[in-house]
């Protein structure tokens, strides 16, 4: 069993110039890696036995708006053997960003991913059925991106009932 520190060096050593950036805050390692890299870093991380890293239990999106890169895609990885977590990041730039998929490394990966282009609009390259997983298919645009058009309707109470139930698309038919 390898420390996380000992894996972070690891994987500085081994990929040379894939890995952007090594972090520890409060016990938890955050690894940073280029996305072309990505899928090969999953990889060893899995299948080296001083690493484990068996589970991925979530992939989530991120909007850094206006920064750039914009996007950043977050993958938290657990090994059940060795009981520690790390995290490995990726950012990616422009208006239609683009990561490769770990699904095949991890095919739970599938539905996070999925859930990620859906909400944040990042394409995962090469993965097997990418499409909407929450909104319609029809729906135009990624309603957890930062520049997307925030909808206000007004909360229905006692005291409004009747003209907020008016103004329902339902009440007009």
């Amino acid at each position: 069993m390898a420390e996380l520190a000992q894996i972070a060096a690891t994987l500085e050593a081994r990929f040379q110039g894939a890995i952007e950036e090594t972090r520890e805050f409060r016990g938890e390692y955050t690894v940073r890696v280029k996305p072309d890299a990505l899928v090969e870093v999953c990889v060893f991380l899995r299948d080296n036995p001083e690493c484990a890293f068996d589970y991925l239990s979530d992939v989530s999106g991120v909007d850094y708006w206006p920064e750039e890169p914009r996007f950043g895609v977050n993958y938290h990885l657990t090994s059940t053997r060795f009981r520690q977590q790390l995290r490995v990041k990726v950012r990616v730039a422009g208006p239609d960003p683009r990561v490769p998929t770990v699904t095949p490394v991890w095919p739970g990966a599938n539905w996070f991913e999925r859930e990620t282009y859906d909400l944040f609009g990042v394409t995962f390259a090469g993965h097997p059925d990418l499409r909407r997983i929450l909104l319609p298919q029809d729906y135009q645009g990624h309603p957890l991106r930062r520049d997307q058009p925030l909808v206000q309707e007004e909360v229905q109470f006692t005291h409004n009932f009747d003209e907020i139930d008016r103004a329902k698309p339902y009440a007009q038919s």
